[in-house]
């Protein structure tokens, strides 16, 4: 009879596990006019990386999310990554930059 018990249990134990699971899994849901804002505010500063020379744009990726701006990938210095901030910045409809730029370390052999 214990041995039942703690077998039904587990099961209700598993099923909350995957439910709680499933919900977080499930993606923020937003509005096409709110996705499209997003794609513009990206485009924007990518074309506003392009446009300054002491940024390497291409090596940069952009995604934004609810006017929230995050900037990745590898640069040669670390003004790199404070001026691609401050660009982002500056970019009409930015509420935030995650600045997530990382120097390459450049190794000599």
């Amino acid at each position: 009879m214990m041995r039942a018990h703690r077998y039904a249990m587990a099961a209700v134990v598993v099923a909350l596990l995957a439910a709680f699971a499933a919900y977080a899994a499930e993606p923020v849901k937003r509005s096409p006019g709110q996705y499209l804002d997003d794609k513009a505010i990206t485009a924007k500063v990518k074309a506003a990386l392009v446009e300054d020379p002491g940024v390497k744009a291409l090596q940069i990726k952009v995604e934004t999310f609810e006017g929230i701006v995050q900037l990745s990938g590898f640069v040669d210095g670390p003004e790199q990554i404070t001026r691609a901030a401050e660009i982002a910045k500056g970019v009409e409809g930015v509420k935030s930059v995650k600045n997530d730029l990382i120097v390459r370390s450049h190794k000599s052999n």
